[in-house]
């Protein structure tokens, strides 16, 4: 089959690889019809390098239909259209039984230290291979995959598979006051869909940061108030204006370990020479370079920790990888500021988000979202333009 391979910094190629085959009792093989380019893709361009290996298929945003199931498997049938979720997770462990599925001990990567499998995302969460591809290998889909109607466009779903339950988490442990003000760092695919998610659960007031016009048009449209950041030097103390001097209640960090910003400008310079410079090291020393003292563009969660009120919350939905990030705890301790964060629990959120898609009003804008369609063939061009934000991309899906 056909499928986007990495094969080194900056370098992803659509190459052959084997089909997938079942290779577990409760295994599927689905037969991808869309999938998605995510944000924490582009992570694996450069600074996640050292945990991949030439010929890694990426992906983690993926639906089709299934075309074989393991012995084990009743809850699903050949011909069944579904939405996997990103993290692999088995229903049915201590972790699960709490609906912390992104920390499933059946799955969990304990050799990395890290919680559950992922699809398509370095040997730190398995080295599953990922549904930017003609097929993919469905592990533990007696739980995992998510069945929906044979009817609708394919991107009326696919969402379901990372960005909106991740956007939808990072609403709820923002756990805003209804009459309050939500801020949200970051307006790409996660933040543009926490800040509708928000707005459509209620959220009196939203406001939306991100230097990109068109990102911010696009929240706008959604009753989202905007900033663009490259018109303050002092992003926080904007958020902080305007909020009556008192800052939003919550605040949502959607940008992660790459963030670009001129609020701490040295400091940022300073982590983005380390991520490039750690990137060039052999796979060996930089694995153990990244594991003790890796650390992240802060600008993007500094704002956050800085801007929200006292006793507000920090949500974190944007990918960290630091292990030596300073963060100004004096203040945050003083302050009371509540700190939330980790990977989308993504089948925890799968009832709440269902009828916000199947609405046929479209409340967050599901079936327009993506600016982007190309053929599997064109995905390195894919990854190009949604990392340089070129030619008003949004969101890339792609068609195999």
């Amino acid at each position: 089959m056909r499928a986007l391979t990495w094969q080194g910094n900056l370098d992803v190629r659509v190459t052959d690889v084997p089909d997938p085959r079942i290779q577990e009792p409760n295994d599927a093989i689905i037969a991808v019809t869309s999938t998605a380019i995510c944000g924490s893709d582009l992570h694996l361009y450069g600074v996640l390098g050292p945990y991949l290996s030439p010929g890694d298929v990426l992906g983690h945003e993926a639906m089709g239909v299934v075309t074989e199931v393991g012995a084990d498997i009743t809850s699903l049938a050949v011909g069944d259209r579904v939405v996997v979720p990103f993290n692999i997770s088995c229903g049915h462990c201590w972790m699960c039984g709490r609906g912390l599925y992104a920390q499933c001990e059946t799955t969990q990567v304990r050799e990395q230290g890290k919680g559950a499998a992922l699809f398509g995302y370095t040997s730190l969460y398995g080295s599953v291979p990922g549904g930017q591809a003609q097929f993919l290998r469905v592990p533990q889909a007696q739980f995992g995959p998510v069945k929906i109607p044979q009817d609708g466009p394919d991107e009326q779903y696919l969402f379901l598979s990372d960005v909106l339950p991740t956007a939808y988490q990072a609403v709820a442990y923002a756990d805003t006051p209804k009459d309050g003000t939500l801020a949200v760092l970051g307006l790409g695919p996660i933040g543009q869909f926490s800040a509708r998610i928000a707005r459509h659960l209620g959220t009196e007031r939203v406001i939306g940061v991100d230097p990109v016009p068109g990102r911010r048009a696009a929240a706008a449209r959604f009753g989202v108030e905007t900033v663009d950041p490259r018109e303050t030097s002092d992003t926080a103390g904007r958020l902080i204006e305007m909020t009556g001097g008192r800052g939003p209640d919550a605040v949502i960090d959607a940008v992660g370990m790459e963030a670009h910003g001129h609020d701490e400008a040295a400091a940022g310079k300073l982590a983005e020479v380390a991520q490039r410079a750690v990137g060039l090291l052999p796979d060996g020393v930089a694995q153990k370079v990244t594991d003790i003292a890796a650390v992240d563009r802060l600008d993007a969660l500094h704002v956050a920790v800085k801007a929200v009120r006292r006793g507000g919350t920090v949500s974190v939905s944007g990918v960290y990888g630091g292990e030596i990030d300073p963060m100004p705890l004096m203040e945050m301790f003083d302050r009371g500021v509540q700190l939330r964060m980790g990977q989308a629990h993504v089948k925890r959120w799968i009832d709440d988000l269902m009828p916000m898609v199947t609405d046929t009003s479209d409340p967050l804008g599901v079936t327009s979202f993506a600016t982007h369609h190309l053929p599997l063939e064109q995905a390195p061009h894919g990854y190009d333009i949604f990392r340089d934000k070129a030619d008003g991309c949004l969101k890339v899906v792609l068609q195999p």
